[in-house]
């Protein structure tokens, strides 16, 4: 979102996201475009000799294309994605005008830790010397971790969500409705402000609450979070001297997914029947998804699932439906955990189904079965997804 609404603005934007669905250079765009090929071949050939005498690991490799494409194409602002923590990750060599956290669920436990504190503590590990810092979603479990190192740190810190504690006079509610599936797939959200110094308020005496109506062509009603966060992204790039609009805001919003490349996200693959995938792969991703599930009518849920075999899937499996009809899958992965055997672990939790050799195989079959008025879901692990879109 918040790449978008900079390429909207009319800055050069750079924009490094992991992991790629289909094509590696999905990883690396300016303003929307992916690298080129040839790029990606003269950086491996100039290095090459670097690379077997540092044996960085392929996402070290991957982030080093990235920063010295963004320094060569002299991009004005690049958004840079954490991989995998924060703290020993290797974007967090950079020190931005502004860090941002979305939120801290149970994820990559072997690796950040074993419990939210442990994880949230990795994760404030981008919180750097006086730079700005929002944090999407203000969970009590962990917040004063976050207080705690940009206190330490002497970074202004912001908290995004409808819990103001650490908002002051930046408070913020939300509230997002998705109507019946269109052919123009946007979710309207109202935003209401009460923002004294924002350069995005509307000209008032009073401060009266601004209220704004956003249209998102992100549909999953998770994005209401993510909005949230950009508005207090675009608030303090703004502050830095950033010249970003309420109409870029309105523009960009509604196009994220063609400004960007974005896929993924609570995406609409068929209407007949009607067919949703969605990347979220945690606990906490699969919370929102069930809700946006919910939101929908329909008559039977089918669901096609793939994971991963090197994550606790528990969690997950005690979330989902009893009522749906489950097909097991395997993504084309090495790390993909073989369908059958995701099939015995979810029948002890009262999920049937059956086990299909392939990801594809199991949605086309899901599909025949499916009724006109039945949901199709293909979600579990993102390399699903990327087998679909």
């Amino acid at each position: 979102m918040l790449a978008a609404v900079l390429q909207t603005a009319g800055y050069k934007t750079g924009l490094y996201t992991s992991p790629h669905l289909k094509d590696f250079r999905e990883r690396i765009r300016i303003n929307g475009e992916m690298i080129s090929e040839q790029a990606v071949i003269d950086f491996v050939a100039k290095h090459s000799a670097d690379f077997d005498e540092i044996k960085p690991s392929f996402f070290e490799m991957t982030v080093g294309l990235a920063f010295d494409f963004f320094a060569r194409e002299k991009v004005d602002v690049a958004i840079i994605e954490v991989g995998l923590g924060g703290r020993l990750d290797s974007t967090n060599i950079i020190t931005p005008l502004l860090s941002v956290i979305t939120n801290i669920g149970w994820d990559h436990m072997n690796i950040l830790g074993d419990t939210l504190q442990l994880i949230a503590g990795e994760k404030a590990g981008i919180i750097k010397p006086g730079v700005p810092v929002i944090i999407g979603e203000y969970q009590p479990e962990v917040a004063a971790v976050f207080i705690e190192k940009a206190k330490k740190e002497a970074s202004r810190i912001s908290f995004a969500s409808e819990l103001k504690s650490e908002l002051g006079d930046q408070k913020s509610e939300v509230r997002g409705q998705r109507s019946e599936l269109s052919a123009t797939e946007l979710l309207d959200v109202r935003v209401i402000r009460h923002l004294e110094n924002s350069d995005l308020r509307l000209p008032t005496s009073d401060f009266r609450p601004q209220t704004s109506d956003f249209c998102l062509d992100l549909t999953g009603t998770y994005q209401v979070k993510n909005l949230k966060t950009v508005l207090l992204a675009v608030e303090e790039l703004n502050k830095q001297g950033f010249k970003i609009t309420e109409e870029h805001l309105h523009t960009a919003l509604q196009k994220v997914k063609k400004l960007t490349g974005l896929h993924g996200r609570w995406e609409v693959l068929s209407r007949h029947p009607l067919t949703i995938c969605d990347t979220g792969h945690n606990p906490e991703g699969m919370q929102e998804v069930l809700q946006n599930i919910a939101s929908v009518s329909y008559d039977k849920l089918h669901f096609v699932i793939g994971v991963v075999n090197d994550k606790d899937i528990s969690k997950i499996l005690t979330m989902l439906p009893v009522n749906a009809v489950y097909y097991f899958c395997k993504p084309d992965i090495p790390r993909g955990l073989e369908a059958e055997t995701l099939k015995q672990k979810a029948e002890n939790f009262g999920l049937h189904g059956g086990a299909y050799p392939s990801v594809k195989g199991a949605l086309l079959s899901a599909q025949q079965n499916a009724s006109e008025n039945d949901l199709v879901f293909v979600g579990g692990s993102t390399f699903v997804v990327a087998e679909v879109v």
